[in-house]
């Protein structure tokens, strides 16, 4: 076996697992995310106007359908207020032994509602992986930001459950951490756990696997993406996949988000805070439960 029919086969193997996975991740808060969400509610998704922060009592007192709503509200107001951003991305692929295969830098730039554009600024190792590693997670982004794929993607209702797990602290954030189980073994799905900050109830980190094997030269995949708060946005900070391929071994694609530059809408740029509201459902079911622990 030579060695560029090695690397080719790896990139197949690895890129047919992570334009699944990080295209059904790019879905998490774009606007065909929002639409697919409402669509799934029967409607449209209540957003209460910015203000202060009505108090939510301890972590755990709303129920995992509660939190879904407050997600996609959040969801839906970042849509609304993020007029676009522009972001350097480094991706890397290394195998199991730390040697690398191939790194690639970009300029990302994001224009709302649905438009991304990106410029190739260095890029070194493999071409096979660079072509159809970097490139493909890239294409299949600007298309699914575009509404143009076909998949449904996003975190919501008709994709996702969600099971309570507990609390913990990221990045000194009080965080709500639930179980969320895909409703159908989908390969642009995924399974595992999520982080929901208790504060802008934005999603902080993901660590899973896809509901799907997304290709027979893949046979294990772990993926762990962490997300970083830039004013009032909740953006991709980090991203970590190690794959197991079949034959040739372990993989791990890196993709690190880097010198964001955020353009809010011009209702936020005088000084105004994003600060949710919590339902008024979320206020019920807030204050069953603590009659209840009384």
């Amino acid at each position: 076996m030579n060695e560029s029919w090695r690397r080719l086969r790896t990139a197949v193997g690895v890129a047919g697992a992570m334009v699944a996975i990080l295209a059904g991740l790019v879905g998490l808060a774009g606007p065909a995310a929002c639409a697919q969400a409402a669509k799934a509610g029967g409607g449209s998704v209540s957003v209460a106007a910015p203000g202060p922060a009505d108090p939510v009592g301890p972590l755990g007192a709303l129920s995992s359908d509660a939190l879904f709503q407050e997600l996609l509200s959040h969801n839906q107001w970042r849509q609304d207020h993020l007029k676009g951003y522009s972001v350097k991305r480094v991706y890397r692929v290394t195998n199991g032994k730390g040697t690398l295969s191939a790194e690639e830098q970009v300029s990302l730039e994001f224009e709302a509602p649905g438009t991304k554009r990106y410029t190739i600024i260095f890029e070194k190792g493999s071409a096979a992986v660079r072509r159809l590693v970097f490139k493909r997670l890239l294409d299949s982004e600007v298309e699914t930001a575009g509404g143009r794929s076909r998949t449904d993607s996003s975190i919501s209702p008709s994709n996702y459950q969600f099971q309570m797990a507990g609390e913990e602290q990221l990045d000194g954030r009080p965080c709500y951490v639930v179980e969320a189980t895909p409703t159908q073994n989908a390969k642009y799905l995924f399974r595992g756990k999520v982080w929901i900050d208790s504060q802008d109830f934005a999603v902080a980190k993901i660590d899973g696997e896809p509901a799907a094997n997304p290709s027979w030269w893949t046979k294990k995949i772990h993926f762990v993406r962490r997300y970083q708060k830039i004013g009032d946005f909740w953006l991709p900070r980090s991203d970590q996949s190690v794959n197991q391929v079949r034959i040739f071994g372990t993989h791990i694609l890196t993709i690190e988000h880097e010198d964001y530059t955020v353009t809010p809408v011009a209702s936020i740029l005088g000084g105004q805070e994003f600060h949710p509201q919590i339902s008024q459902i979320g206020r019920q079911e807030t204050e069953v439960r603590r009659q209840e622990s009384e």
